[in-house]
């Protein structure tokens, strides 16, 4: 295919108001230059890329309920509908996590072992209809993960939902169909659950909703529990994925998990960003375990650590970890709520933070945060399907990683965080296109 021409759309803040520019431009013949270019290499590829999704908890669904028509409607229509960022996945917890109005459980009772009270109620009240008006605009099904905090109370070691403890030996086989019930309770209802993972955070003792995991016991329960349970209830097309934490041990954790006893029931490993980059990380799990999926499963800014108001440097640093994370071969994203309140909440253990929308309840505003037009450059032009191509850059002064979208068109996103200009000759083979990449602006180029 003989691309002709340089599609770029740029992105940028003058006084935390949006900027945005678009032009196009010809690709010239090569003339030899040999500074400022960005090369692209479609024949030299990597890996493919699923899609893009964002979280459904009780708390995003309690503030999607107090929006009117119009509101839910521009919101929806930002992420799920396909000429916009085209989200196809949502994550979604296995009873209550900290963005949740308080604890619930589908289970209280611990006598009822074969789930005879079994109950969604609160899933039912403020997550599915918020998933049901989102797969309206997106127009299909959309690809559920589902992923527990906690097990109940009665089913650990400290009796708390909270505060980490562990899941008791007796009630491991018990744990498993109780997920796997979860996963046959939202297909009776006809939505796709197509991942879980095994425990969100299992290394962290929170305030909230939490539960340990020693790789060891990681693995025991996927290998001599779950695993049976899933091919018991007909549910062995359901990907499971191990970990489902910061990066900084991702690798240790899946070279212990991951053997000849295992390999066939793990689908891949979640990760999450609150420690840092460690994009060395991910690629050490890309090159050991090729067949297995990386995807990032959560990120968020999280207000104990970072200003709430710091808009640009927010936005910057979700770009940042995308681009590393993609050219380290992750395979999906998945952003942490998709809408709060102006707070950073409900939380109900206090643990706020920002959302890519905040809906602002005193002034019943919806609010659209840098992150949502910083993700959009992402979500918009790397399509489902598109793999990974090779590329080299001649400066670090901008980021960037590129795809061969599935009909065709390269989508090359570029970030700038410097305060100054960056001038970039992007090379295709024989031709080629000059882009200027403004001071702290984010650019998406569709070469066709």
């Amino acid at each position: 295919m003989e691309r002709m021409k340089v599609k770029y759309v740029s992105t940028w803040y003058e006084n935390n108001e949006r900027r945005r520019e678009e032009w196009e431009t010809a690709l010239v013949p090569d003339g030899g230059e040999e500074d400022c270019l960005l090369n692209l290499y479609p024949s030299v590829t990597y890996q493919t890329f699923e899609g893009f999704g964002g979280a459904l908890t009780e708390s995003a669904g309690y503030i999607y309920g107090l929006m009117d028509g119009a509101q839910k409607k521009s919101m929806l229509r930002a992420y799920f509908d396909g000429n916009e960022m085209g989200y196809r996945m949502v994550r979604i917890p296995i009873d209550s996590c900290d963005f949740s109005l308080g604890h619930y459980e589908a289970v209280e009772n611990a006598e009822d072992k074969v789930f005879s009270q079994f109950q969604l109620e609160r899933v039912e009240k403020h997550i599915f209809p918020l998933l049901d008006d989102a797969q309206k605009v997106y127009g299909d099904r959309l690809e559920i993960m589902l992923t527990p905090w906690s097990p109940p109370a009665y089913m650990k070691t400290n009796g708390d939902r909270n505060h980490g403890g562990e899941l008791k030996q007796e009630y491991k086989k018990v744990w498993a169909d109780y997920i796997c019930r979860y996963i046959r309770e939202y297909r009776k209802r006809g939505y796709l659950v197509k991942r879980i993972s095994l425990q969100n955070e299992p290394k962290a003792v929170q305030t909230w909703d939490s539960c340990v995991y020693t790789a060891q016991q990681e693995k025991e329960f996927l290998r001599d529990y779950l695993w049976a349970a899933l091919q018991e209830h007909d549910l062995s097309d359901v990907e499971v994925f191990i970990w489902d934490h910061n990066k900084e041990r991702a690798y240790e954790r899946a070279c212990e998990i991951i053997d000849d006893t295992t390999a066939h029931m793990i689908a891949g490993i979640a990760f999450h960003w609150y420690s840092g980059d460690h994009f060395e990380a991910l690629q050490m799990i890309r090159e050991r375990f090729p067949d297995k999926k990386l995807i990032l499963s959560e990120a968020c800014i999280e207000y104990s650590k970072f200003a709430s108001d710091d808009y640009l440097k927010n936005a910057q640093k979700y770009a940042h970890d995308m681009i590393g994370n993609m050219n380290s071969g992750m395979n999906a994203f998945y952003d942490w709520n998709i809408v709060l309140d102006e707070e950073g909440g409900p939380n109900h253990v206090g643990n706020f933070c920002d959302a890519p929308f905040l809906f602002d309840t005193k002034r019943n505003e919806l609010i659209r945060r840098n992150t949502a037009d910083y993700l959009w450059h992402f979500a918009h032009f790397i399509k489902t399907g598109a793999v990974r191509i090779g590329m080299s850059r001649y400066c670090d002064e901008f980021e960037a990683v590129a795809f061969l979208n599935p009909d065709g068109q390269i989508a090359v996103i570029l970030l700038n965080r410097t305060c100054h200009d960056v001038r970039v000759r992007l090379r295709l083979g024989e031709r080629m296109a000059e882009i200027c990449v403004k001071a702290n602006a984010i650019g998406s180029a569709a070469v066709c």
